[in-house]
């Protein structure tokens, strides 16, 4: 459901542009890409690979996997760096094959995946790049998927930063025998998943296909423009002078508003939109939604991170 504050506004066609609308160029400026990494580079090397295959300034990564491990890592490019710690957050879906060194039944594994389902401990390898610490992560499923003589394979959902290496120690442990993971694949990160992702020499053949030959069809399947990360927020819609106003570190005044999902609550994250679709910033939302009707002035909301360039929309202060 949505509030609606002003119903007699409409945009400025000379200026912004529709999300669908953009060239590869403005894509690359402020989206993402969901890449298939194959086993043996790390993360790092393959969002370097990328960056400087697209000739980009700025390409970084969310959700980060070993060498050892394959699947889903999301490159972000250009203004949407700035989201790392969003895609980072993300819950992920693994499919591990794991190597029992003892006499097991089905049952026995099915009930230790049963107890290292929830909230748990979860100590990063030796070989992790992080510093080694005692946390807790949530274990939403651990599921036997086949079992074939000593070989397990497993669907694993879990909150992000969970160390699968770690859990086939702990697997071990209550087997009383040594369990090894012997493969390890990423499907899922949050709402996006390998049905839309690309493997790194389609990305360079798109590239190709783009920069030598002047056809961008495959580019734009593959490059995400930037508001297809943000969907989980809910979304405040504002008038083209205020968008203006929030790219120059203004915060977001009553009159600038246009309507509100009435999913969002004060003292939470919302993001802001024009009548385009376009992000303008993420914000904190300073009021009550149903305060808002009775304001004629007075912040709204305040801008933490703005993703819009200056100038896509003139100055108009009135906002």
């Amino acid at each position: 459901m949505t509030i609606v504050f002003s119903s007699d506004y409409s945009t400025n066609p000379k200026y912004g542009k529709k999300p669908e609308d953009r060239s590869i160029e403005e894509l690359l400026s402020s989206g993402f890409i969901l890449l298939d990494k194959t086993f043996g580079p790390t993360s790092h090397q393959v969002a370097a690979w990328a960056r400087d295959m697209l000739r980009l300034e700025k390409l970084g990564h969310g959700g980060t996997l070993d060498p050892f491990a394959t699947g889903l890592i999301t490159l972000l490019s250009g203004k949407a760096v700035r989201l790392s710690s969003k895609v980072l957050s993300h819950d992920k879906s693994y499919i591990a094959v794991l190597k029992i060194h003892g006499a097991h039944s089905e049952d026995d594994v099915r009930a230790v995946l049963a107890k290292l389902t929830g909230k748990i401990y979860n100590v990063p390898p030796e070989i992790s790049a992080v510093k080694v610490q005692v946390r807790t992560r949530t274990i939403h499923r651990f599921d036997l998927v086949e079992m074939v003589d000593n070989h397990v394979i497993a669907h694993i959902e879990c909150e992000s930063g969970t160390y699968v290496r770690t859990l086939a120690t702990d697997m071990g442990l209550m087997l009383d025998c040594l369990v090894e993971l012997k493969e390890l694949r990423r499907p899922t990160s949050g709402p996006f998943s390998l049905k839309s992702a690309v493997t790194m020499q389609q990305l360079a053949d798109a590239y190709w296909l783009w920069d030598a030959k002047g056809d961008d069809s495959a580019m734009l399947r593959i490059v995400h423009p930037i508001e297809s990360l943000l969907e989980g927020f809910p979304r405040l819609v504002v008038k083209d002078s205020a968008a203006a106003a929030l790219t120059h570190g203004a915060p977001l005044m009553r009159p600038g508003l246009i309507s509100l999902e009435s999913t969002a609550k004060k003292d939470e994250r919302i993001l802001i939109v024009t009548m385009k679709g376009e992000v303008v910033a993420l914000a904190n939302l300073l009021v009550e939604p149903s305060s808002i009707a009775t304001m004629v002035t007075g912040e709204v909301a305040k801008p933490d991170i703005v993703l819009m360039d200056e100038g896509t929309y003139p100055k108009g202060w009135v906002n």
